[in-house]
Parts: structure tokens; C-alpha cells; sequence
């Protein structure tokens, strides 16, 4: 992969960017306090560093947009050039609607980074997903769904005794509805924690999963296929990641739970390694040739993250498909773009070149 940075002496399609980001000002259900907390003020902090460099270095100037409360009116009464949207908590720090925003970029036509709401709205389907997977003859764990309002023992009396299980919400974002008690070995552990999710999100489907027992992998891409192959074009891979669970205490599951991301004094935040993964040739060929398909049928765009685990018997199968997955500098694409020689600057650039690139390619003007 070509590391080397873009000349400062070639100007970029939209020097001009506005960053849009999630709202520090109001709550947000998915952060451990129901506020922005300490991580996620220096995850901003570390971002716009970043950014400093970025602009220092390939001629872009930066503002950012932040107030949720002026948001819409404020780019309808000065439509900024281009918007990189890192705005991963949602309009209003509301998870489910992630996908408003692009939405209403598009309305104003501003240009924009990353995934569209269609994509947005489709990778939020956990079970959709699965099953789009599937039709493309791509392995995937064995699945239940459970509607709201559906008796939980007759779903748990269809599911049989396939244990260990893993259980979670059918729709969501940021492992919500997963936690160290998510992994299930009985019926009745299923049927306690299958009660929690209920209570805890009401009028949430529910997916009674297969439980992978073997290693779980990260392949990260960035590009557009449409871009095509020169340089700067197509779609490159990462480096793929592998998430070392080693460090946990022997009596914890080894999931990325909600406790991983969002809990700083839980050991499945502070024990986790994300190290590069050593894969023979073909399996990471498989893999990443197994990504590009799902990048191009979800219709992700700029980049993209894929989560990936292994059953017993070593078969490895897609566990969910992450359109404009985490920018922070402590992300799993910024391990990745690590293992490559990328800087976290490196990063963030290649992101915004490919957004650029792509804008510039299919709608020239």
C-alpha cells in the first residue's frame, strides 16, 4: 500500500471542509454517564489535531460543526463546499438516526464523506444484513429473530439446545444490548437475559445467534470501486486486524461487548489487544475479496469496516458490516491503517481523499 502523503503543493478538489461531528452539549444514551464523557472529549481533542496536520500538510481548511441545536439552519443558510461526516452518534446524539443527516446533506446537495442513509439504514439490520450476506453465499452464524411481542420460550423452544448463544438487539449500533452476560450457555440463562433486553429496550426485536468460539478478525477498506485502479483509485485494504481476547479474566466471554467500548474501567476495555493478524494468503484473500462484495452491494462509500469470526471447526463467518466505522484515534481502523505505516493523520486524509476523489469522479460538475 502506498503510504506517502499527498503533495502540499496540489490543491484538493474542496479545500474548504466542514467537519460534522456529534453534540458534546446534550445527552447521549450510548456514552457510560448518558453524557459525553473524558474519552470522548480527548477523542475530539486528538481528531482535530490530527486534522491540524492534515490541512498543514495537503491545503485544506477545516471548521466544525458541533451545535445540533443550529445544525439544520445552519447549513441551509450557508451550505458549506464539502462535509466530512463524523457525526457518528446521530442527529441529536440519537443512534437511529445516523442516517438522517446524510439525508439532509443530500436534500441541500452538499457533498459529503462516507456512507449514504441507504446504506446507513441497511447496515443498522443486524438480521438484514445476515441475510444479504448469505444470498451472496458468504458464511454467517446461525440465526433466530425474535419479533417484539413474540413469546421468548417459543422462540427459545424453536432455537432447541444450540449453546453456547449469543444474544443481542436486532437493530443498533455500538454493542448496545451486548454485555459480558450476552454470551448464554442454558435456557434459563437465555431466558433471564433475553427478559433484560426486553425490559431494557422496549419494543426492540431481539436475535438468538449461534456463538462463534474461535478468532475474531477486522478487515478495513478505503476507496470507491468507481474510482478506478490509478493512483488513489479502486478500493485498498488494510492490513487485517486480529482482536486478541488473551488479556481478559478466564470467567469473561471473549466478545467485544458494550463494556469494550465504553466502559474505561472494565477490563474488556483496558485488556483487549488489537494486533495485525497472521492469515495464510488465502484466507485473507478470501476475506478482504468477501468485503469488497459487501462494500459494493450495501453501497458503502469512502470506507468500511468488516467484523469477522471463526466457529469451532475454524469456518469463518461475517458478524456485521460497519459503513463509517469509528474515526477516533483509539478505532480499530486507525489499528489497522497502523499495521499499513499510516499515522492517525494518514488516516484521516486517505478517508477525506477518497471522499474527494470519489465526489470529484461522479459528479465532476
Amino acid at each position: 500500500m502506498d503510504t506517502s502523503a499527498q503533495s502540499s503543493s496540489a490543491t484538493p478538489p474542496f479545500p474548504d471542509v466542514s467537519v460534522l461531528l456529534g453534540d458534546p452539549r446534550l445527552p447521549d444514551a450510548l456514552k457510560r454517564s448518558g453524557m459525553f464523557a473524558d474519552e470522548d472529549f480527548e477523542a475530539f481533542v486528538r481528531m482535530k489535531a490530527a486534522l491540524v496536520e492534515v490541512a498543514e500538510g495537503h491545503g485544506y481548511r477545516f471548521r466544525y460543526l458541533e451545535d445540533h441545536g443550529t445544525l439544520l439552519a445552519d447549513l441551509a443558510a450557508d451550505p458549506p463546499p464539502f462535509v466530512l461526516n463524523f457525526c457518528d452518534t446521530g442527529f441529536r446524539n440519537d443512534a437511529g438516526r445516523e442516517l438522517h443527516l446524510p439525508a439532509y446533506l443530500e436534500l441541500l446537495e452538499i457533498p459529503y464523506s462516507g456512507s449514504g442513509p441507504v446504506c446507513l439504514g441497511l447496515c443498522y439490520d443486524k438480521a438484514l444484513v445476515r441475510s444479504l450476506a448469505a444470498s451472496l453465499g458468504i458464511p454467517v452464524p446461525d440465526e433466530l429473530a425474535v419479533r417484539p411481542g413474540e413469546r421468548l420460550d417459543a422462540a427459545l423452544t424453536t432455537w432447541g439446545d444450540r449453546f453456547p448463544a449469543l444474544l443481542k438487539p436486532a437493530l443498533g449500533d455500538g454493542s448496545v444490548g451486548i454485555t459480558q452476560n450476552a454470551v448464554v450457555r442454558t435456557r434459563e440463562e437465555a431466558l433471564v437475559y433475553l427478559r433484560g433486553l426486553r425490559r431494557s429496550l422496549p419494543g426492540s426485536g431481539l436475535l438468538i445467534q449461534e456463538y462463534l468460539e474461535g478468532t475474531e478478525y477486522g478487515i478495513g477498506l478505503i476507496g470507491n470501486p468507481e474510482t478506478g485502479t490509478g493512483a488513489g483509485g479502486g478500493l485498498t485494504a488494510l492490513p487485517p486486524m486480529e482482536v486478541d481476547f488473551g488479556g481478559l479474566p478466564p470467567e469473561l466471554p471473549p466478545i467485544l461487548c458494550y463494556e469494550s467500548k465504553a466502559l474505561p474501567d472494565s477490563p474488556y476495555y483496558t485488556d483487549i489487544v488489537y494486533r495485525e493478524a497472521v492469515l495464510d494468503a488465502g484466507t485473507r484473500a478470501l476475506l478482504v475479496e468477501r468485503s469488497h462484495r459487501l462494500f459494493e452491494r450495501l453501497g458503502c462509500r469512502d470506507y468500511a469496516r468488516f467484523d469477522f469470526r471463526a466457529d469451532a471447526a475454524g469456518e469463518v463467518k461475517l458478524l456485521e458490516v460497519n459503513p463509517n466505522p469509528a474515526w477516533c484515534w483509539d478505532g480499530k481502523m486507525h489499528f489497522m491503517g497502523g499495521f499499513a505505516g499510516l499515522s492517525y493523520p494518514d488516516l484521516l486524509a486517505k478517508i477525506l481523499e477518497a471522499a474527494q476523489r470519489r465526489v470529484s469522479v461522479t459528479d465532476p460538475g
